[in-house]
């Protein structure tokens, strides 16, 4: 039997797997649901600010989790859905936890809300939760993924906030400022995770998913990794051969190829012969890099000379994103430089977060920008106690590129982007946000597009 009760739990073969935050929605005037994961260590906390998975920032870099979208279904069924690989989650990732967000209202006026989780390989169930409980809640933990044995286990938690997704991140040891004035910078001690509450007799079943979410939305099939094995990239085992994700900005075709993700890990100084050779335009970086040192990541000729800039940092424990200019002629080629094991994945741009709202992050990344021209306002928080820099860079199609603004130490500034599209090249040694307008609100938090 794969449903449960609030507390209940389930053994899990740690298979990849979809899983759908789905509730059926009251027509135009009902609170909008997003879903969201939380990965956490064996203390109970996240880790820092990149390991939570929402819509603001839709992919974990080091282990296998993303949001890939929403799905319609009849009746006014929705759902959103997240991929989690267990086999894949970094070993100081000790539970995943699956939550959902509500806006413009609570989670006691969401009709039908339940988590349910299938094999990504046949579609299974493998695990199903329903809330009957829910009041004034604006957050709820739903259920979470955790370590048990050296296997991979379920359990229905059930736990609502009234104060939304910054409350319940607060909880799991980090918190993020809602305005400029620096409000929720994280300096007050973090409160505990919640107990699940005790289960109630029985919960009555859900109404049945209908048949167009038994999968996730078009073009959120599994995406194959690759790892570097004597030079080459090979499938990643068990990851069946699939279409791409499905494009998330607006960024024009022409701006990058749509392919297949690829993967490759190493340690130390080391040269990637990737073997690829794609078509030419932009290619999007995921870089993870354990422990303290300098990252260099650049592009090679074909007689392995340093030709461009990927990314580079100076941050511990790094995970960012940069970017590259493929020629689309001869294969591409990587040199990594640092000290320790590192991780990076190829990606299409059309993948990248699109600056069209207020955002966050910590250290660099990659933002697609197809708006106006218009002014920014930025914030560097920088890393704890030490220096940094924070710069952005726009890049056009075809590799031109120039800097846009700057700062060398923490505090606030202004800026001006050209008209898009471009992508937004952001370098930082640790903490920043930028919003795409002159004055207003918003922070790490602000749902773009409402």
């Amino acid at each position: 039997m794969t449903q449960i009760i609030k507390g209940g739990n389930l053994p899990l073969s740690g298979e990849p797997m979809r899983v759908a935050v789905v509730r059926r929605s009251g027509g135009a005037e009902a609170p909008k649901v997003d879903a969201a994961a939380l990965l956490v260590d064996a203390d109970g906390k996240a880790r820092d600010r990149g390991d939570l998975v929402f819509y603001n920032q839709p992919e974990h870099a080091g282990s296998g989790v993303r949001l890939l979208g929403e799905a319609q279904g009849e009746g006014g069924v929705v759902a959103d859905w997240l991929e989690i690989d267990p086999g894949r989650i970094e070993a100081s990732v000790e539970r995943v936890v699956v939550a959902a967000s509500c806006d413009g209202g609570t989670f006691g006026e969401v009709e039908d809300l339940y988590v349910r989780a299938v094999s990504a390989a046949t579609g299974a169930q493998l695990a199903l939760y329903a809330v009957e409980d829910a009041t004034t809640e604006t957050a709820i933990l739903l259920g979470e993924f955790y370590r048990r044995n050296g296997g991979w286990k379920f359990r229905a938690v059930g736990q609502g906030y009234d104060s939304g997704l910054p409350a319940l991140a607060t909880d799991f040891g980090f918190s993020a400022s809602e305005e400029e004035d620096g409000a929720g910078d994280g300096d007050e001690p973090a409160a505990q995770v919640p107990a699940a509450v005790p289960a109630p007799a029985a919960v009555p079943a859900p109404a049945p998913v209908a048949a167009p979410l038994a999968v996730p939305p078009q073009g959120a099939a599994p995406v194959p990794l690759a790892v570097e094995k004597a030079g080459a990239p090979v499938p990643y085992s068990g990851a069946p051969v699939a279409a791409p994700l499905g494009r998330l900005n607006a960024l024009p075709a022409e701006f990058g190829p749509e392919f297949t993700y690829f993967e490759y890990q190493g340690e130390g100084k080391e040269d990637v012969e990737t073997g690829l050779t794609l078509p030419r335009g932009f290619i999007a970086v995921d870089v993870v890099k354990k422990g303290a040192g300098y990252l260099d990541i650049v592009t090679l000729t074909v007689r392995k000379r340093r030709w461009r800039q990927v990314v580079r940092s100076r941050m511990d424990d790094l995970r960012g994103v940069g970017v590259l200019h493929h020629d689309g002629q001869s294969p591409l080629r990587l040199r990594v430089d640092t000290r320790g094991r590192w991780m990076i994945r190829l990606r299409p741009v059309s993948t990248l977060r699109a600056f069209d709202g207020p955002v966050e992050g910590y250290g660099p990344d990659v933002l697609a920008y197809t708006g106006d021209e218009t002014g920014v306002r930025f914030r560097f928080e920088g890393d704890e106690d030490k220096e940094g820099y924070f710069g952005v860079a726009a890049h056009r199609k075809g590799g031109h590129w120039e800097y846009r603004f700057s700062r060398r130490d923490r505090g606030r500034g202004k800026g001006d982007l050209p008209r898009g599209p471009r992508l937004l090249v952001v370098e930082a040694d640790g903490a920043w946000s930028m919003e795409p307008r002159p004055g207003g609100g918003g922070g790490f938090w602000s749902r773009s597009g409402r």
